[in-house]
């Protein structure tokens, strides 16, 4: 079987970044918002054997807030890195042994 075709023709593009802990919050306040407008039509949707759409929008609600806290922890992460970094830098500058 021959590889070559599958090879890719460039490069993939860096990642947006954007404001990510911001839509993860808010698509998790629309999931739990979802959830908490359906429940007034319980009955009808267990009547009508949709019931799992009720299930799945609480579900996609706490799934949003493991979401949020990881994206908060990554985002800290990249914060602290990029501040070590700029740091690193003026640390070395004036320390000649620390250049290789």
């Amino acid at each position: 079987m021959r590889m070559a075709k599958w090879t890719p023709k460039h490069e993939a593009p860096e990642p947006l970044e954007g404001p990510v802990v911001a839509t993860i919050t808010g698509g998790t306040i629309l999931w739990f918002v979802l959830f908490l407008v359906q429940l007034p039509f319980y009955g009808w949707f267990d009547d009508h054997g949709h019931l799992w759409w009720v299930w799945t929008c609480l579900a996609g609600g706490g799934l949003g807030l493991v979401g949020v806290w990881y994206v908060r922890k990554r985002d800290a992460a990249i914060k602290r890195d990029a501040a070590a970094r700029a740091a690193a830098p003026a640390a070395d500058a004036g320390d000649p042994s620390a250049r290789r």
